[in-house]
């Protein structure tokens, strides 16, 4: 209800807002649905952020004040293979995302 309410306050598109994400103001089962997808992608967008977080703290080391040479603490990343599986983890994520959430009673 708290995020209905905010999107509904929205002046102008607010209505559209809450049909758009929700289906509708009513719990229904397309609701429901939409509401337990985005609950299942949130612990994903975390978990991608926070390896997003390392692959970029082992790509430039971390903060050196003292001018120190930091390569001995990078790790080397295959970034073709890290970034294929990345994209891939991506597109079937979006493709299982827009299914539930375009067509959440299929």
């Amino acid at each position: 209800t708290g995020i209905t309410n905010l999107l509904s306050a929205i002046p102008y598109i607010g209505k559209t807002l809450v049909y758009w994400l929700w289906g509708g103001f009513s719990v229904s089962n397309a609701t429901l649905n939409r509401f337990f997808v985005l609950h299942f992608v949130l612990p994903f967008a975390i978990a991608a952020l926070a390896a997003v977080h390392l692959l970029f703290l082992h790509e430039t080391g971390s903060n050196n004040p003292l001018g120190i040479s930091s390569n001995v603490n990078l790790i080397p990343f295959h970034i073709f293979y890290t970034t294929k599986d990345t994209v891939g983890f991506v597109v079937l994520l979006v493709m299982l995302a827009s299914i539930c959430l375009f067509f959440p009673n299929l």
